[in-house]
């Protein structure tokens, strides 16, 4: 029996690259994703939950479709914005998407998680890369904003998710991966020049898509055995990395905890 696996942000890239892997094995692939076009065209078999990821109720909604235990949680869902966007929930874009719907994923599917023999969670973003820091004192870029500094900044908060997260006992074991320049996402930024020079440099030193996810479906099939794994291109991270640290771990947690995104324990 296949295993049931949950992918945000899979209906183009390397996220449908792993969902269509995964499904070829016979799992049972949950993908979502704000696309209701590309949704339609995931092969039969697949089921497709279309949802915006950056806003915090439907990330609730979504989570609360998923009724099954999951064995694999990957997170992909990010997009670029080179000009800063609040969310209906008065949260940078950038951050809301590709930091926050991870961390609410994560611990909102954790009862999912939870009821699987052996899950896993995998984060794709930048580990390894020690470019970009929180804004402890903005974290929301509301003084100053780029579209690199907001994707570095959300690249380091998840690097910091996972710590916490298998700092907090979760069965779920953790893979933080960073699988370097792929030909993935490339249609995704809003100038048709900037696609244009990316489509180009990818042509010459971008990874072919199915070489950067075949650790991730390995990963989904036999999750490591460690609570909390780091890999940059192929290469172990060490978990001494001043961008892991425990401390600023739990400061982002204890942040992300006091914006209120999740229900009190009881």
């Amino acid at each position: 029996m296949g295993k049931s696996v949950v992918i945000s942000g899979g209906t183009s890239g390397m996220g449908r690259a792993t969902a269509l892997a995964r499904h070829a094995r016979g799992d049972r692939v949950t993908v979502i994703g704000s696309n209701e076009a590309k949704g339609r065209t995931l092969p039969a078999g697949v089921r497709f939950l279309q949802a915006d990821l950056s806003s915090v109720a439907e990330v609730h909604r979504v989570a609360a479709e998923i009724t099954e235990p999951v064995d694999a949680l990957a997170l992909f869902a990010n997009r670029p914005s080179s000009k800063r966007r609040e969310t209906a929930d008065g949260l940078e874009f950038t951050f809301a998407l590709y930091y926050l719907s991870r961390y609410l994923l994560g611990h909102l599917l954790k009862p999912r998680l939870d009821a699987a023999p052996d899950p896993v969670i995998v984060n794709i973003a930048g580990v390894g890369t020690t470019a970009g820091r929180l804004n402890w004192d903005d974290p929301q870029s509301r003084e100053k904003y780029s579209l690199v500094r907001a994707q570095l900044q959300a690249g380091r908060a998840n690097d910091l998710l996972g710590v916490s997260f298998a700092a907090q006992g979760h069965r779920a074991r953790y893979v933080l991966y960073h699988p370097g320049f792929t030909r993935s996402g490339l249609d995704g930024h809003e100038s048709p020049l900037v696609r244009g020079v990316l489509k180009t440099l990818a042509t010459f030193f971008a990874r072919p898509v199915a070489d950067s996810v075949r650790p991730i479906v390995d990963w989904i099939g036999n999750p490591p055995g460690e609570p909390l794994t780091a890999i940059d291109r192929g290469k172990p991270v060490a978990l001494t990395l001043k961008t892991l640290d425990p401390a600023d771990a739990a400061r982002l947690d204890a942040y992300t905890t006091g914006l209120a995104v999740l229900p009190r324990p009881r």
